[in-house]
């Protein structure tokens, strides 16, 4: 007996000899092979959303495609849909247009906020874009035992969803320290995943503290920020994963490692990028363009944004043009700007001389994601900081375009017997307010570097626990920052002088926004011009912000809980006392 894919089989195999017609034939154009890094004159045919063949063909519905570089469409080896503060409808709009046609998503911002139901809200939202959306499932909720979700999932929680068609893998273990100390918890995730495809977060982890971290199972790393970082991580095996996000801006730090080393075991992320990053400066295309800019050839910059993920997230048949391969093809006028006028997606024109054949209207958002601020009652001291003799400040530093801060110690401002922020000095209170459960815990810290010198900006969106997090020169304004949050359900705002400035709802679990994307980044660029005027300096401040509370990334990082020194991975007091005193 004959099985359906037996017949599918013999009528690509027809196609490709030429017998019979192909559903679609690109004709006339230059393709690009992400094998030999050759750029070729071939026809491209096309039968059941495949490529069945490439050479010279002339039987099917045809396009001509003259003067056109063909390369396979891109995909984003690790994301968080929600960094970019849009729904998912809106997301897949965004990054189609910039020739993405798959991406591989750690959804773990909406399992803090909403447990298992965050990360269903992803899986069936990804079943109604024209985008292939792949899921990690996430390893670390909470990152650390330092931060407070609406509740921790454990090895148990996944159940059945490893067997879900869109479950690929395990997502980033952030929680590295106990996968080095061997902790049951945390080996018991890794065994849930068959201790196989697992990604990795390990920044700084090095000798045999990587060796045992790679003999739990974790094989990738997007946390590398140096050359000698990547390379002893590629050295041992594992995937190197190129990231150049809206704030951390790895990849020309990181090309020499292509260039001197190949392409093996590398591959290009974006990790986190924000509404008005994706329509600025696009995705996974900007990183392609960053490289060939920096000296890559086109057909290994090509190769780290398709072939190379693919093969290291084991989507056999994506990543090429190819007989056999998804026919997922960017149609591009240079191998230079790589912004694609048209886009094939499963053999179909998904985006027609820049024009997005999907519906505008996205679907209606569950009640159930809504409504996920419950912010405790705030008192008006409730951020007061009462002095200590001879002792010092623990303070956080930021480093521009990089997610790892710098532990610094410093004289305290002092009034009225408490310790307070000194614009002067570009030292800002930073606080963070639990937003899950009415707790009314608030960890505070203080921080050098956006140079903020009146007013306060807050934010729901704080990885990974995604409390509320607030830094202010005021107390005052900080508490109204913290308090607009808790009223709009969540998003981004700015306050002077008791009165709020600007704003930014994001009713989705209070991280991600229901409206179009463009209307996201506009608002998002009137926030920061309007932290402009408050003396804010850096680029992308509410992302800076956003990981101030992250506590699995050195050095220094204030969660809900308090101070959290990540280098000894433990909570230490604000005030540290002078060495002697």
């Amino acid at each position: 007996m004959t099985s359906d894919s037996t017949n599918q089989r013999r009528r690509w195999i027809a196609i490709a000899r030429g017998d019979e017609p192909a559903d679609l034939l690109l004709k006339g154009g230059r393709v690009l092979s992400v094998f030999t890094g050759e750029v070729f004159p071939a026809d491209v045919a096309i039968a059941d959303g495949f490529v069945v063949g490439v050479g010279q063909y002339s039987r099917g519905q045809s396009i001509d495609v003259s003067g056109k570089f063909l390369v396979p469409g891109f995909i984003d080896g690790h994301c968080h849909i929600e960094s970019s503060k849009l729904s998912v409808h809106e997301f897949a709009r965004a990054v189609l247009r910039s020739g993405t046609t798959a991406v591989v998503v750690d959804p773990h911002e909406l399992a803090n906020v909403l447990g298992l139901e965050g990360i269903q809200y992803v899986l069936d939202a990804a079943g109604e874009v024209p985008l292939d959306i792949y899921v990690m499932l996430p390893s670390c909720v909470p990152a650390s035992p330092f931060e407070s979700p609406w509740r921790a999932l454990t090895a148990a929680d996944y159940g059945d969803l490893f067997s879900h068609p869109r479950v690929i893998g395990l997502a980033e273990m952030m929680n590295y320290p106990a996968v080095i100390a061997g902790e049951d918890e945390a080996l018991d995730k890794l065994a849930a995943a068959g201790w196989s495809h697992i990604d990795g977060h390990a920044p700084s982890v090095s000798g045999r503290d990587l060796n045992a971290y790679l003999a739990g199972g974790p094989a990738t790393d997007h946390e590398a920020t140096t050359l000698a970082e990547a390379l002893e991580k590629r050295r041992l095996g594992m995937w190197v994963m190129i990231r150049e996000a809206s704030m951390i801006r790895n990849l020309r730090d990181l090309i020499p490692l292509v260039k001197e080393h190949g392409t093996e075991n590398t591959l290009f992320v974006t990790d986190d990028r924000e509404a008005d990053t994706l329509l600025d400066e696009g995705h996974i295309n900007a990183m392609v363009r960053l490289a060939v800019a920096e000296g890559l050839s086109p057909g290994d910059a090509v190769k780290l944004a398709t072939l190379n993920v693919a093969r290291c997230h084991g989507l056999a048949q994506c990543g090429a043009i190819a007989p056999g391969y998804r026919a997922d093809i960017n149609m591009l006028p240079d191998l230079e700007a790589f912004v694609p006028d048209t886009v094939v997606k499963d053999g179909r024109v998904i985006l027609d001389q820049g024009r997005l054949l999907m519906g505008a209207e996205a679907p209606v958002v569950p009640a159930s994601v809504r409504d996920t601020v419950r912010l405790g009652g705030l008192s008006p001291d409730a951020l007061a900081v009462p002095t200590v003799h001879g002792a010092q400040l623990r303070t956080v530093e930021l480093i521009p375009d990089q997610v790892v801060t710098r532990s610094l110690t410093v004289e305290p401002a002092v009034r009225d017997g408490l310790v307070v922020a000194d614009p002067e000095r570009d030292l800002a209170k930073l606080a963070v307010f639990e937003r899950h459960r009415e707790t009314g815990d608030v960890g505070v810290g203080f921080v050098r570097g956006f140079g903020l010198r009146q007013g306060a900006f807050g934010s729901s969106v704080a990885h990974d626990a995604h409390n509320i997090v607030v830094v202010g020169v005021e107390d005052g304004d900080m508490l109204a920052a913290a308090r607009r949050l808790s009223e709009i359900g969540g998003g981004l705002v700015v306050v002077s002088e008791g009165r709020v400035l600007g704003e930014l709802p994001l009713p989705i679990a209070g991280l991600m926004s229901d409206r179009p994307a463009e209307e996201v980044a506009a608002g998002i660029k009137r926030l920061e011009a309007r932290l402009g005027e408050l003396g804010v300096s850096l680029s992308t401040p509410f992302m800076y912000l956003s990981f101030l509370a992250l506590s699995v990334i050195p050095e220094l990082r204030v969660t809900d809980q308090g101070v959290v020194d990540v280098t000894r991975f433990e909570l230490v007091p604000l005030l540290e006392p002078r060495a002697g005193s």
